[in-house]
């Protein structure tokens, strides 16, 4: 069957947009052809440095053929809607149309519409067109005579030619014949810019990727990284060094290259001095190198592996000498902002942070340090740590933001704070948490580990959590431009992983009262800045806020109850948290329900106690007795929930009279309500879960044979009503545990 070549060809595609160029590509085309009726085998984009290809494979040569029968107006009816349907149906006389009697709705006209499936190649001639002036660049420009129409051709870089070939490998390929701003699609493409630049033919896919090696051009990006890869070993090998593997640079630099040439550069050895971490992303950043350790070891090489694009004829002594200039330059300025850094101890640095606004309505990075640093002294007992070390760590974990070496790398933000702390004679703990109180930041990445760290840890997220919910900026829909759910998520996997009791409540309240001083101090200064005509409002506004900080303020200091506007704010954060925790127990393989069965019960807070408290409800529910338990509280809630709508709600909360128990049935059931209610909230005040739940498991026998034996609905009134308290009884007692009314199925 008939394959698809294309190749948009272009002076330059940026290695960050190639991939997902490549994919639009396929999918744009792909969709197309499949809304014709046009289904293939297989299709693959492919993208270099110059161009954007794609190969579909098993096209048929033409549409198929299609018959719809489409049903008209009735006979008889208005020549208005008579001449509609004839438009619709391709037709111009209604005589083309035939007579369908129907027994119930008369006498109708319907018309067949064959339609010949046109050739694949004029489809193909017709789609590409449009959907290459439509592509979906990030970002894209116009050049030529005619940029400045607003209908000139956008594309990443200038578009320089275009191939696209249609035909079976038996035969000799056809040019789809289309033109995209003047370019005429041809069957003739391009080497390497400085190996092979000569224009040359293709004819099919087959053709066309060793027809590209010959002249210097390796197509797919995954065998260019591998190339890279494979030659970057083997160099480093040869002089017992080995590399330092990063995937995103390594992906990057397959991006940059059509004809990868792996070389070895060398740097002065007095730059080891320097932190490992500090020449990485210096020669990472600047560079695109990979930096290359001992074998066998963690120690840094001076020496480092660039990939050229062109096979020089030196063997690459130039190109390696003017990167080694460059790398020596860039290790230079960061040996100086180290040396620099080095003097300047990290508390000195702090004032500087308060002139550094973290967000316009929570007040300065100065003022959240401080915030940071009080929850870290109030949270340290809770994990084990010296109250004193984690107030200084929390102290200390952002003055790294205001050093040079963060302001030229601030992805090192952390990790050279931990140095500058491990320098000026710090506390290990206290340095190890400067670095580790920004983790976990991502799925793959740890947790900290170290007491210190975690208290630090916590109120970092705790209070970035805290400010942005009392402020009302939070995520909506895919955004979250505060990374506020990652937050939340490494509050719960430090929280799970540690294995901490924290009560999510009382930990919160503090940050959202020192939220709303800084708050309404912000408040203050952007009101003082307010025109003079404004003076008496500005007064009255000024006033108020001076004393809702007092108010606050005092709270804080004299440790008062919360505040009734309050409730709202932290209910509302709680909810994130649960549903937060749902999509990381998701992941690991619990059920959902059974979270919101868990958390709708009163005061859940404790996200420990919540997993346990669901684990244990899981395994409960897997059993015989837990899933008859389940089928008979949903029975006795389905009763409950009927009567309720003829004698009101809240009409059966009363106890039992236990002189009105009729069967034995009905004080078997009683009893075995009574003792467990009584076990289940022993055990679940034990947090002894697994106890709780097998104290459910025995209510079993008791339920079974009352709905087996018992009729609810008795005519006698007084039964009925005592009967009916007997199932709120045991919707009351299973609440102990868990909401059954959340759990699926």
């Amino acid at each position: 069957m008939p394959d698809l070549l294309l190749e948009l060809f272009s002076e330059e595609i940026p290695a960050r947009m190639q991939r997902q160029a490549a994919l639009d590509l396929t999918k744009l085309v792909t969709d197309a052809l499949v809304e014709r009726g046009l289904i293939y085998e297989g299709a693959r984009g492919f993208a270099t440095p110059r161009r954007l290809a794609l190969h579909v494979a098993g096209l048929p040569v033409k549409q198929p053929d299609t018959r719809e029968e489409r049903k008209g107006p009735r006979v008889g009816a208005p020549e208005g809607a008579i001449q509609g349907f004839l438009k619709s149906a391709g037709l111009t006389s209604i005589e083309q149309a035939s007579v369908t009697e129907d027994p119930k709705k008369g006498s109708f006209y319907t018309a067949v519409i064959a339609r010949t499936g046109r050739d694949t190649i004029e489809v193909l001639a017709e789609i590409l067109p449009a959907l290459i002036k439509s592509f979906p660049w990030p970002k894209s420009m116009r050049w030529g005579r005619d940029s400045s129409q607003p209908e000139a051709l956008r594309w990443v870089r200038p578009l320089q030619s275009i191939l696209c070939t249609f035909g079976a490998e038996t035969e000799d390929p056809e040019v789809v014949a289309f033109s995209v701003g003047g370019i005429l699609a041809g069957n003739i493409t391009r080497g390497h810019r400085f190996l092979a630049p000569a224009p040359f033919t293709v004819k099919r896919f087959d053709d066309y990727g060793p027809q590209l090696e010959k002249h210097k051009v390796v197509l797919d990006s995954e065998r260019r990284a591998e190339i890279i890869r494979h030659d970057a070993r083997d160099l480093a090998f040869a002089q017992g060094l080995e590399v330092v593997e990063d995937e995103a640079l390594l992906a990057e630099v397959a991006g940059l290259v059509e004809w990868p040439v792996v070389l070895m550069g060398r740097f002065d050895e007095s730059f080891l001095a320097i932190p490992p971490e500090v020449i990485r992303a210096t020669i990472r950043a600047n560079q695109k190198c990979f930096v290359l350790r001992r074998l066998g070891q963690e120690t840094l090489a001076n020496a480092f592996l660039l990939t050229s694009n062109i096979v020089a004829p030196d063997g690459g002594a130039a190109i390696v000498a003017g990167n080694e200039r460059v790398v020596r330059a860039r290790l230079s300025d960061a040996k100086f902002f180290w040396e620099s850094d080095l003097k300047v101890r990290l508390e000195d640095r702090l004032p500087k942070l308060d002139s550094i606004v973290f967000h316009e309505k929570l007040g300065t990075q100065g003022q959240r340090v401080q915030r940071i640093a009080a929850l870290a002294k109030d949270l340290a007992p809770l994990v084990g740590a010296d109250p004193a070390k984690a107030e200084r760590a929390a102290l200390l974990a952002k003055a790294d933001l205001v050093s040079d070496m963060v302001g030229e790398f601030p992805e090192l933000q952390g990790l050279m704070g931990r140095y500058y702390a491990a320098a000026q004679g710090e506390d290990a703990s206290v340095a190890a948490a400067v670095e580790e109180h920004y983790k976990p930041q991502g799925p793959g990445d740890r947790v900290p580990s170290d007491p210190v760290s975690i208290a630090v840890a916590l109120a970092d997220k705790l209070d970035t959590l805290v400010g942005f919910w009392a402020i009302d900026e939070k995520p909506t829909g895919s955004k979250d431009p505060y990374a506020l759910r990652r937050a939340a998520l490494g509050v719960i996997r430090i929280v799970l992983d540690r294995a901490m009791k924290l009560r999510l409540l009382q930990a919160l309240v503090h940050p959202l009262r020192f939220s709303r001083v800084h708050s309404n101090m912000a408040e203050q200064r952007s009101i003082a800045q307010k025109p003079a005509a404004e003076n008496i409002q500005t007064t009255l506004r000024l006033t108020a806020l001076a004393q809702q900080a007092s108010e606050i303020g005092n709270r804080l200091h004299f440790g008062l109850g919360g505040q009734d506007d309050e409730t709202p704010v932290l209910s509302d954060l709680l909810a994130f948290f649960a549903d937060r925790l749902k999509v990381y127990l998701r992941d690991q393989g619990a059920r959902h329900d059974l979270i919101d069965a868990v958390f709708a019960l009163p005061g859940q807070d404790d996200l420990l106690m919540i997993v346990r408290r669901v684990e244990a409800l899981g395994r409960f529910l897997d059993t015989e007795d837990g899933k008859s338990l389940l089928a008979g509280y949903r029975r006795a809630a389905n009763i409950l929930r009927a009567e309720e709508k003829k004698d009101g709600a809240g009409a059966f909360e009363a106890a039992h009279e236990p002189g009105l128990l009729d069967l034995a049935e009905e004080h078997a059931l009683a009893e075995a309500l009574t003792l467990t209610e009584a076990d289940t909230a022993a055990a679940v005040g034990c947090e002894d879960f697994e106890a709780a739940m097998r104290a459910m498991a025995r209510l079993r026998p008791a339920v079974d044979a009352f709905f087996e034996r018992v009729t609810v609905n008795a005519d006698d009134a007084g039964l009925r009503r005592n009967r009916l308290r007997l199932l709120n009884a045991l919707r009351r007692t299973t609440l102990t545990v868990a909401d059954f009314s959340k759990v699926a199925g």
